[in-house]
């Protein structure tokens, strides 16, 4: 009999927000080993996960709040939007979450974003791996070149007509040339 599939993370390092210590900072440092990094990189889409680092401390804010602070370095290969060639992206991100014990859901179908989208609420348990994961995949690039690569022109047309390019795109294109040929009838 197998075991039937979770969507738990492979990396998970939770901290009981019960256990933090209320004057003190809770230090961490995460380094996963390699076989936890390939499994971090195909939950992330990534074609592999080479360094992967996270450390920095929660520590008390007020009588029930936290703050996390922490740093973020990576190194991660993913296929180029263009060619599929791995691109690697070098990470170094500053993370922060503020943990409110007193945080209230704002109500109704549209809410505005707050100025410090840095706080949440306070949870039972603090996933530190889930915390890193998320900055992590907030600042990959959305679309990696590989070095050279470029897009190129598309160029499509019906049967007997003249294709549409990109610079027949340029209306003021067309006057700079106009201008230049007035200016130089005008020299002459």
């Amino acid at each position: 009999m197998t075991a039937a599939p979770t969507d738990q993370p492979q990396f998970s390092h939770p901290l009981r927000s019960a256990t933090l210590s209320s004057r003190k900072p809770t230090r961490f440092d995460l380094r996963p080993d390699q076989s936890t990094r390939r499994a971090m990189a195909e939950q992330l889409g990534l074609l592999d996960l080479p360094a992967f680092r996270f450390t920095g401390e929660i520590r008390p804010e007020g009588r029930h709040d936290f703050l996390l602070e922490g740093n973020l370095t990576a190194e991660a290969v993913q296929p180029c939007a263009v060619t599929l060639a791995p691109v690697l992206s070098r990470i170094a991100e500053a993370v922060r979450r503020r943990y409110l014990a007193d945080w209230q859901e704002p109500e109704g179908d549209e809410v505005e974003m707050p100025e410090d989208d840095t706080q949440e609420a306070l949870p039972e348990v603090i996933d530190l791996a889930l915390v890193a994961m998320e900055a992590l995949e907030l600042a990959l690039p959305l679309y990696p070149r590989a070095e050279g690569a470029e897009l190129g022109e598309a160029v499509f047309a019906a049967p007997g007509t003249a294709p549409l390019r990109d610079d027949d795109l340029r209306p003021f294109a067309g006057l700079a040339a106009l201008k230049a040929r007035l200016d130089g009838s005008q020299d002459g």
